[in-house]
């Protein structure tokens, strides 16, 4: 059966729109640069065809010769693009805001001028970019989230402006040099989201308690019990008598405080009751000084731990190891690096606090304590923080619960 033109007005869904094929091009005079499935949805709508572009893949031999190069970079209230072709030539530069239309637009734009020549873009690691990236992978593209350090290592500029750090990524991503990074899938951001979450409502309580004892201090009364606000504690707050608006500050502070505890009480069972599925969570619960609500936040931070080819990339992945500067027989240690998720070094430095009161960790925790005095507190409990992320890394891979080294593993019925 010989097929028709499409007519003049026919509809397509979004992902056609934005992916490759044009309205009113008809199916036949498609270039041959990449293998396309298009499947009709249904019969005529009233003289119209509704198409899916159901699947886009490049033929590597030939697709690499008219791919698109688009470096973004993104500020608060516009997206600065650079368009190189293969050969490094600049194609075009604008500027788009960085919401839903706007984006569409670009990609819209690009098509109508460039046709259906695929892009791939990089854009730096910021707030903001994983919209960006959604969007325009909606939009047919390819798009790599760049490490911005890494970035600025592999490219230093002397000349800094939005236009040259658009064009630097687009030349990176032309190169095949973006170092991108790992994306988690949206149930994965949403884990991450309920575990920040609740650490962000206990770090506005923290704030608010040390803002009640630096009142009482300011007029001349000192913490008398360790637990302020216990039953005892509310007692004492309400004896005390402090001068206007002080008085009221410290009221309204309390209310907010019960109130956050409530909150943060809730969180804390909504992560119990999702943690009882997670793979992840039943075995963590078993490493010393982990509970609930440690575990469901190590094990969203970590996302698949088949990313990580040993214990050693999950350890640097944490940015618990130190920073080091080594040339020669010169060896310089400095601080930690602290790259990676921070909420997952609060969380395994907390287990670490935790862990160092019991059996398995005490004694080595004592003992740079004594030799590093002051400082061995701290120190004690990273070098404690670095064997749980590493033993974290065993426990999962093998399936296997916490076994420290000399204990006999438990026996699969």
């Amino acid at each position: 059966m010989q097929s028709e033109s499409p007519p003049e007005v026919w509809t397509s869904n979004t992902q056609t729109l934005l992916g490759g094929l044009s309205p009113c091009q008809p199916l036949n005079k498609v270039r041959g640069n990449y293998n396309k499935r298009i499947v009709m949805k249904g019969a005529s709508l009233g003289g119209a065809f509704e198409w899916t572009l159901e699947g886009v893949k490049p033929n590597h031999k030939e697709a690499w010769k008219i791919m698109l190069h688009a470096g973004l970079d993104l500020s608060r209230r516009r997206l600065d693009v650079c368009l190189l072709g293969a050969d490094g030539s600049r194609l075009q530069e604008l500027q788009v805001p960085p919401d839903r239309d706007g984006l569409r637009w670009l990609a819209l734009s690009i098509y109508d001028r460039h046709g259906e020549q695929p892009v791939q873009a990089a854009i730096e690691s910021m707030t903001g970019a994983r919209f960006v990236h959604d969007q325009l992978e909606l939009a047919g593209w390819e798009v790599e989230i760049a490490d911005a350090v890494k970035a600025k290592g592999l490219a230093p500029l002397a000349c800094k402006t939005d236009r040259v750090d658009a064009w630097v990524l687009a030349e990176l991503s032309r190169r095949d040099l973006v170092p991108a990074i790992w994306l988690p899938d949206p149930s994965q951001r949403a884990e991450r989201e309920r575990a920040r979450w609740r650490l962000h409502l206990v770090k506005h309580r923290s704030a608010l308690k040390n803002r009640i004892g630096s009142t009482l201090m300011t007029f001349g009364h000192p913490r008398a019990m360790s637990d302020l606000f216990g039953l005892r504690g509310r007692q004492l707050l309400e004896a005390i008598e402090l001068p206007q608006p002080w008085r009221g500050d410290v009221a309204a502070a309390v209310e907010l405080i019960d109130d956050l505890d409530r909150r943060i009480d809730e969180c804390a069972a909504e992560l119990q009751r999702l943690g009882a599925d997670h793979p992840y969570v039943p075995l963590l619960l078993t490493l010393p000084g982990v509970a609930w609500v440690l575990a469901y936040t190590i094990a969203a931070e970590i996302g698949d731990i088949h990313r990580f080819g040993s214990a050693t990339k999950l350890c640097g992945y944490t940015g618990l190891c130190p920073r080091v500067r080594q040339s020669g027989e010169h060896d310089e240690r400095g601080p930690l690096a602290k790259n990676g998720p921070r909420y997952l070094r609060w969380a395994l430095i907390e287990a670490a606090r935790h862990a160092a009161r019991t059996p398995y960790f005490r004694a080595k925790y004592e003992r740079t304590c004594q030799r590093l005095g002051k400082r061995g507190t701290k120190i004690g409990a990273v070098e404690i923080a670095r064997q749980l992320a590493q033993a974290i890394w065993h426990m999962l891979t093998r399936n296997q619960p916490f076994a420290p080294a000399g204990a006999p593993l438990p026996l699969v019925a």
